[in-house]
């Protein structure tokens, strides 16, 4: 008996279906392994949520709640936005905050440059959108909600060690890594210059910035710089300084909270 005749046509049909199936099998098989091994947020979120440690708007991360006077602000990056602009939430029609001014030395040696202790500025976060009883929080997603402790000093450029451990989520995307190097930076392209930019081993991207840098578990900078796709930050103690800001070490930031505010939180 003569065995069957294969055509060259049904062999590449069979060809195709086998491949098909096995990319089929490769992506599902990547697909589990990434969900399993992927870091998943395990904090809720409140509402008004902390936007410390987040994205805030645009390009612009937010960095740690302060008082200007009796008013609340959240610090950001002056180089992302300008001062007068409106922040939305994602639905585009709800204010979180009008911008502050950049932090601005009086003079600056360097014709054509401007000057500043840290490449910061502030939003006058709109007061349905404060975070009661959680002004002392800096979410860092994944890794969790970090409390500030009362009486805790924001870390200026002298406090900052090569070697520290330095952490990020700016992106809503949790990074780590050692600090790497520290000393002035005179930037030709922006016009700018910070007498201490601190560099660190953790990768950064668009969208990074103004967000939050901790050290040793610290509020300590303000995420400026991408160095050959590493973070570059600006010290954050100078910088508040400038601006005349008080870092928020209590849940209410010492004052009184309005009444029937709420800090519950919402999934």
């Amino acid at each position: 008996m003569r065995a069957p005749r294969v055509t060259s046509t049904s062999f590449i049909t069979r060809t195709i279906i086998v491949a098909l199936l096995g990319l089929l099998i490769g992506i599902a098989v990547f697909a589990i392994v990434r969900a399993v091994t992927t870091p998943r947020r395990t904090t809720p979120f409140y509402d008004p949520p902390v936007l410390a440690g987040q994205q805030l708007w645009g390009a612009c991360s937010g960095g740690v709640y302060a008082r200007h006077g009796d008013t609340i602000v959240l610090t950001s990056t002056g180089h992302c936005t300008s001062e007068g602009t409106v922040a939305y939430d994602p639905d585009g029609t709800t204010v979180r905050g009008v911008f502050g001014p950049a932090a601005r030395d009086a003079t600056c040696p360097y014709p054509g440059h401007t000057c500043a202790s840290s490449d910061i500025n502030y939003l006058v976060v709109a007061k349905d959108r404060i975070p009661w009883g959680h002004l002392n929080v800096v979410d860092l997603g994944t890794a969790g909600y970090r409390i500030i402790p009362p009486g805790t000093k924001p870390l200026g450029c002298a406090d900052i060690a090569i070697g520290d451990l330095a952490e990020i989520d700016g992106r809503n995307t949790y990074r780590s890594g050692t600090v790497a190097e520290k000393g002035q930076n005179l930037n030709s392209v922006d016009g700018s210059y910070f007498p201490c930019m601190i560099a660190a081993h953790i990768p950064v991207d668009t969208g990074d910035s103004g967000g939050v840098v901790l050290v040793r578990g610290i509020p300590a900078g303000v995420t400026s710089r991408s160095f050959g796709g590493n973070l570059g930050f600006t010290p954050l103690a100078e910088g508040l300084a400038q601006l005349g800001l008080e870092l928020c070490t209590e849940p209410d930031c010492g004052l009184v909270r309005p009444t029937g505010t709420t800090t519950g939180a919402t999934r």
